[in-house]
Order: structure tokens, then sequence, then C-alpha cells
């Protein structure tokens, strides 16, 4: 049925799309890998955080000593700094992480047409089919499942860590701390990267949703392309008027021609020759009518015509107007204008004349 979408959406629709908001990918993705990330900064982060703290901690005793409200608000701020310099680089790699996951993933665009209030969002029964559709399905099938791996990557976590803490009545409070830190750590890890993996799976469901969403009707591909290419009819409106408008520039270079060579009836290629410009160029050249308008004007200007039925045929179809004649040619238009200067060294150019040294046929 023709009412069916079938076509894959095209590049405009796809823009169009983009521009909308409508971006197949996933959000949790770049929520795992931000975790994955930070769970490698975070040691170095409470690390450095805690040299600082006892550093301030060592400035207090004196200041409790000497009460100065100016050594007070200079320890604050010492405190305030210290902890921004020692979360810095976490946070700097959390933003780097979203930006990246988000450019991966169909690039990073402002869809400004997401913020224009749409009353269809309003209808209930699209929201009744949002709730109980394949969407609907998936995203529940997700919930599921992420539930289930993040429970299995915390039993198995807490299964070895619970008899170290069983056993850790004698330990110092640094190593208690230490066990419990690594254990952290791994459940952290772990957890992302099971995420990950989810999220990877969501993305590819999610993108190949979103291909669908965005099929098109073979009718919409042709009303795109029509949109976007022009309508059939004024393109060739438009060629034929920018034929007419370089056929009338050659005409008007006729005149300017030290010679028109032609056959009988059917050819005519008009040639000057400005030897400080290099080569013989192509002014003019046609078949039919046009060089019938051609010998027309040459009459009229006074241009001489020379009769060379294989050169004519030969200039027509391998040179192009307003570029130099090519290198097989030059013996041949030579022939022909030292003819002409001849002819006018008599007074004698105008009109039409039979080349006395006719071109072999050439091909």
């Amino acid at each position: 049925m023709s009412g069916e979408k079938t076509e894959q959406p095209t590049q405009q629709r796809l823009k169009k799309a983009r521009q909308e908001g409508q971006i197949g990918r996933s959000p949790d993705l770049g929520a795992w890998v931000g975790m994955l990330a930070a769970s490698v900064m975070l040691p170095r982060t409470l690390s450095k955080a805690m040299e600082n703290a006892e550093e301030l901690i060592g400035k207090v005793p004196d200041t409790i000593a000497n009460p100065d409200a100016a050594k007070c608000l200079a320890i604050l701020k010492d405190g305030l700094m210290s902890a921004a310099w020692a979360v810095l680089p976490l946070a700097l790699t959390m933003m780097a992480v979203g930006i990246a996951a988000a450019g991966a993933q169909g690039g990073i665009r402002v869809a400004t047409k997401l913020f224009m209030p749409k009353f269809n969002r309003l209808n209930p029964f699209t929201g009744l089919k949002r709730m109980f559709g394949p969407q609907a399905a998936w995203e529940l099938t997700k919930s599921l499942f992420k539930t289930l791996v993040l429970g299995g990557v915390l039993y198995m976590t807490m299964k070895d860590i619970v008899p170290q803490l069983m056993t850790a009545g004698r330990l110092p409070l640094a190593a208690l701390l230490g066990i419990v830190t690594d254990a952290t750590l791994a459940l952290i890890r772990a957890a992302a990267v099971a995420g990950i993996v989810m999220a990877a799976a969501d993305y590819f469901v999610v993108r190949r949703r979103t291909q669908k969403q965005l099929r098109m009707t073979k009718e919409e591909v042709k009303q795109e392309n029509k949109n976007t290419e022009g309508d059939p009819l004024i393109k060739a409106q438009i060629r034929a008027r920018q034929f007419a408008m370089a056929r009338n520039r050659q005409m008007a270079d006729v005149p300017t021609a030290d010679v028109v060579v032609v056959n009988p009836v059917h050819v005519a290629v008009a040639l000057r020759y400005e030897p400080q410009k290099g080569a013989p160029r192509v002014v003019a050249k046609g078949q039919g009518p046009v060089a019938a308008k051609i010998r027309q004007l040459a009459t009229d200007n006074r241009v001489p015509m020379v009769q060379d039925i294989a050169l004519a045929r030969a200039l027509n179809s391998g040179c192009e107007i307003g570029q130099e004649i090519p290198a097989e040619f030059f013996g041949a238009v030579a022939r022909v204008l030292a003819f002409v200067m001849s002819l006018k060294a008599r007074g004698s150019a105008a009109g039409v004349h039979r080349n006395p040294n006719p071109t072999p046929a050439m091909t």
C-alpha cells in the first residue's frame, strides 16, 4: 500500500528530527559511564581532600589559642578553595564523559522546539498508548533486568566483604576503612560495567525504534525530493533560460571572431585568435538553427567564413566554447587563418570561401 512507511528517512527528514530533539539515545549510557569514571577518580579526590583537611585541622589549635576573626576567615577560605580544587578534576571528568556520551549518540544539539508547548502531549489517549505500548513493555523489561543485575552485583560484592567485616574487630580503624573503601569501589565499578552493557542494549533498541518512527512513505519521499531539489518542470524551465542566456552570450561574440569554419549547411564554429593570449579560441559554435544564426551574424558583420567540412565537424564535437582549441587542431586551424589573412590582404575576406587545402577526415 502507498500509505505504508517502507522507505528509509531522507537526510532532510533526519536533520529535521535532530532539530526537534527526536534522536535515538539512551540517557543511562552517559550516567553509567560517568559512574565508572567517578569510581576511578574518587580515590584520588578523597586522598587529596583528606590531605587538605589534615592541613587545615593542624591550624585550628593555634587559632583557638589566639582567636582572630581574620585568621578564622582565612582558614574558612582555604578550606573552601581546597575542597573546590580537590573536587575539580572529578567534576571536569564527569562533564567530559557526559559530553562525549551525548556526542557519541548523535551529537550535541539544543532542540529549541522541545521548549514550545504542544497540546498533543496532553492527549490522554497518546499517554495511554505510551503506558501500554511496546515502549512501555521495553521500559518495564529494562527496569526489571536492571534491578536483577544490580542485585546480583551487590550480592556478589557483599558476599566477599561480609566475612572480612565479621572478623575485623581487632583491625585498626584505617585498615577497616580501607576494606570498606575497596569494597565500595569494587561495587560501584561492577555496577557501572553492568549498567554500561544494559545502556548499550537500550541505545540500540531506542535507535532502532526512532529509525522506524522516522520511516517515510514513497509519496513522502517524492514530495521531499521535490521540495529539496525543486519541481522538475521549474528545473527544466531554469535550464532552458540558462541555455538561452549562454547562447545569447556566444552570439554576441561572433562579430569579434576572425573566422567562422562551416560545413555548407549544418555546422558553424567561430574562432578568434589573439597571439598574446595563446592558441585560437572557440567563441561560438552550434548546429542547425544555431549554426544558421552564427552564419547570419558573420555575414552581417563581414566575418569571413571558410567551408571545411571535416574541420567544422571536428571543432564542433571536440571543443568547448571559451576554451583554446586542442593541440591536434593547431595545424588545420593555422592553415585556415593563413588563408583568411591572404584574403584580407587582397581585400576580399568577407563572405563564404572554400578552403583551398581542405582538412582530411578527422576522428
